[in-house]
């Protein structure tokens, strides 16, 4: 082969820093933006925060204050020189805390009614925390502590206990050799802790130890008792008929029984939990207003920039120095991120707008009126990329009058209708929904039918669809969803 040197032009598209900063802007959530201006304010001096009209009157006065000198200046500071003076000798039956508080740094450290530690702050007690308090209040030795205290680790999130005990036993590291019999009898005391029912080892025990804790009054405990001991896998299969040949007992005392069961939690574990609580905040506001839906930035969500005045009239543009130069970086810097976060929320409530009038049946009648809808719809409307239209419908959360939902929930895919028209999953979610709470609970709706009722009101669904929807709401199938009355 033959070597030889070769010019070609071509273009090529290239994303600026600049544009990579709006991007970047676009798909953050609000909390994420927060935290994104809180830092561009403390690395950048060019920026601060836009006071508003109080905090700014305020601060005048503050100044205006500072400003002019006090007319009993000498009077304050003699004030302040006395009240800092400590007296020499402290009462007899006093101690120094008594007189001075002790000064506490950080996160204040205090003690409930119970004696236990915590900081301001802190997350909620978790399940294990919750355990091993009741565990140090027990009167175990220390041999049934160190038991005790394999036990509790190895119990999940739900309460139950997540290994059997003998391969619990066999990752003991102990001197001494561990009977079953002991770590029974440590499994024993731990079940009767708080909540009722933790540390069991399947649902049927779970149930068993929150009815023994029940008041001996408590009506139709004794055949609660009966029916789960021996009886589960019928009341699990809805076997009423079987249920009331075995227990010989009438339908309205069997639904008396399994009210009963019903009232206990098959997750004790739940009621302790060590998550803390995450809140949404809304990037956008849809309310009505004579007729008419609008759609508004939350502004309150998102802190008020500008350019520091002070800081940028500094800036001198005949000056070569390195101090000057940084600060006209700084200033170019601070223009750029202000004006993505104009584009980001210029962007955000053109989709919104969007959304809303395509989904104005949602806002007026619920979710059996919602609308298919795409990306690319949108996309189309607003005459952006379908990419940058997945960026802003991400973890971007609208408040309505139905309640907050995400951007993303008012997409979704649709079915045709026998008019040749569409109809949107999420409308047939809810009439699947409507259905299945309106059925005879003696003879609920089986998958087949309840694609039959849909196709009789003209949607062609078919009956895996129904179950995949079904499946989706956590609905259970017919079967299990029979009931006495």
């Amino acid at each position: 082969m033959k070597q030889s040197l070769q010019l070609r032009l071509g273009q090529q598209l290239t994303m600026t820093p600049q544009l990579q900063q709006a991007i970047r802007l676009l798909q953050l959530s609000t909390l994420e933006l927060q935290q994104e201006i809180q830092e561009a304010i403390e690395t950048n001096p060019m920026l601060e925060m836009q006071a508003e009209e109080g905090e700014r009157e305020t601060d005048r006065r503050e100044l205006e204050s500072v400003a002019e000198p006090s007319e009993n200046a000498e009077t304050a500071e003699t004030e302040a020189r006395e009240s800092e003076e400590i007296p020499e000798d402290l009462p007899v039956d006093a101690a120094w805390d008594d007189i001075y508080e002790p000064t506490v740094g950080g996160a204040a450290s205090r003690s409930d009614e119970h004696g236990r530690e915590f900081e301001q702050g802190d997350e909620e007690e978790s399940l294990i925390d919750h355990l091993r308090w009741q565990m140090r209040l027990s009167h175990f030795s220390e041999r049934d502590e160190m038991l005790a205290e394999a036990i509790i680790d190895a119990i999940d999130e739900d309460g139950y206990l997540a290994c059997s005990l003998e391969d619990l036993r066999g990752g003991l590291d102990s001197a001494e050799e561990v009977e079953l019999d002991e770590l029974e009898a440590v499994l024993m005391a731990i079940q009767n802790f708080d909540p009722p029912g933790v540390g069991a080892r399947n649902l049927q025990e779970c149930m068993l130890l929150q009815i023994k804790q029940l008041p001996t009054d408590t009506p139709w405990l004794k055949e609660a008792r009966h029916l789960v001991a021996e009886h589960l896998v019928l009341l699990a299969g809805h076997d009423y008929a079987q249920l009331m040949r075995r227990l010989r007992l009438p339908e309205e005392d069997l639904q008396q029984i399994i009210l009963l069961i019903q009232s206990l939690n098959p997750r004790p574990g739940g009621q302790v939990s060590g998550v803390r609580t995450e809140y949404i905040i809304p990037d956008l506001i849809v309310h009505k207003a004579k007729n008419t839906w609008k759609v508004e930035l939350n502004t309150d969500a998102i802190p008020r920039l500008r350019i520091n005045s002070v800081y940028a009239n500094m800036v001198k543009r005949a000056n070569d120095s390195s101090d000057n130069t940084y600060m006209k970086n700084q200033l170019q810097e601070a223009r750029w991120f202000l004006k993505s976060l104009q584009s980001r929320n210029e962007t955000l409530l053109k989709v919104g707008k969007c959304i809303v009038e395509r989904q104005r049946g949602f806002f007026e009648y619920g979710e059996e009126a919602m609308k298919a809808l795409v990306l690319h719809d949108v996309a189309e409307v607003v005459n952006m990329h379908e990419s940058t239209i997945s960026r802003v419908t991400n973890k971007k959360y609208m408040h309505t009058p139905r309640g907050i939902f995400e951007l993303k929930y008012f997409f979704s895919s649709h079915v045709s209708t026998v008019d040749g028209g569409e109809c949107s999953s999420t409308a047939i979610r809810a009439l699947i929904k409507k259905l299945v709470s309106a059925e005879d609970a003696r003879r609920p709706l089986s998958d087949s039918k309840l694609a039959d009722v849909l196709t009789a009101q003209g949607i062609n669904v078919a009956r895996r669809t129904i179950a995949k929807y079904r499946e989706a709401l956590c609905i259970p199938p017919s079967n299990e969803r029979k009931r006495l009355s």
